[in-house]
């Protein structure tokens, strides 16, 4: 299976527990993630959210969606949190938070391997593709009309 590993950083002008509360809230990503076609919790997880089940389906630049559910396995809110997905992708990814002054700044470190057999097939000669498509889909997060965050 094809590993890809990313690493993407967010500075926000909003204060860290109102980012952590908009990145913990997906089903309202479609609202500003440019890329996030759906999200649907599957199940409930913990007081803390440990345990809770999402479906995410993801669209961006190239003619595909990757579909993928994603079971929250680590908490510490406002700092930290962890998933693992299976589906179409398979792999763990880590949320950190960061607070210097008015800004924000989030980590989103993601490691997974592809299981969708076409990507796999196309990797060898794909895999710059599909890290521009991640890229593209993360940088426009979050969008600049976004008042998600609430007020700096």
């Amino acid at each position: 299976m094809a590993a890809y590993r990313f690493l993407t950083t967010w500075l926000i002008e909003a204060r860290r527990d109102e980012v952590f509360q908009a990145l913990w809230d997906s089903e309202r990503w479609p609202e500003w993630w440019r890329g996030v076609e759906s999200v649907r919790t599957l199940e409930e997880g913990s007081a803390e959210g440990v345990g809770s089940l999402g479906r995410y389906v993801w669209k961006s630049r190239f003619p595909y969606r990757l579909e993928f559910d994603s079971r929250i396995i680590a908490v510490d809110r406002p700092r930290y949190m962890e998933g693992h997905a299976t589906g179409e992708f398979e792999g763990t990814g880590h949320r950190r938070l960061f607070t210097e002054g008015s800004l924000t700044a989030v980590t989103y470190q993601w490691e997974v391997r592809a299981t969708a057999a076409w990507m796999n097939l196309l990797s060898p000669i794909a895999r710059p593709g599909f890290a521009w498509n991640h890229d593209v889909v993360m940088v426009g997060a979050p969008r600049a009309s976004c008042d998600c965050f609430g007020p700096a």
